[in-house]
């Protein structure tokens, strides 16, 4: 796949509810991912088990999704951006409504790299 289709795939996963599946299949092994200063589960993570387990942290601490939305990639080159809105509310901090940016690389059809920026 190249950056748009693995984008669109990325998206439509994500849309669906389908995150977990999403970094199996789109992400490679040694997927860097970084989160800003200050979240529980660490800055950078280094490895598909470790985002994998990350996101099920995430996912674990929600009691209910309200709302989201996640816009179309926008792609230059091998990396795309999309922005993520949710409404979400959490067991550990009560309901909060959530923006950032993401931008991921690709490499070879996989996800390499992914950075979210959001205020804390």
């Amino acid at each position: 796949m190249n950056t748009l289709e693995v984008a669109k795939k990325w998206q439509q996963m994500c849309q669906e509810g389908k995150n977990l599946e999403c970094i199996e299949e789109l992400y490679a092994d040694n997927i860097v991912s970084k989160e800003m200063p200050g979240v529980p589960y660490g800055e950078v993570l280094t490895g598909k088990k470790e985002v994998l387990e990350k996101s099920k942290q995430w996912l674990d601490d929600v009691i209910e999704f309200h709302s989201g939305e996640i816009s179309d990639p926008v792609v230059a080159d091998n990396y795309f951006t999309s922005k993520m809105s949710f409404d979400v509310t959490f067991k550990s901090r009560g309901r909060q409504q959530m923006e950032e940016v993401c931008v991921f690389s690709v490499e070879d059809g996989k996800i390499v790299t992914e950075q979210f920026f959001y205020s804390m």
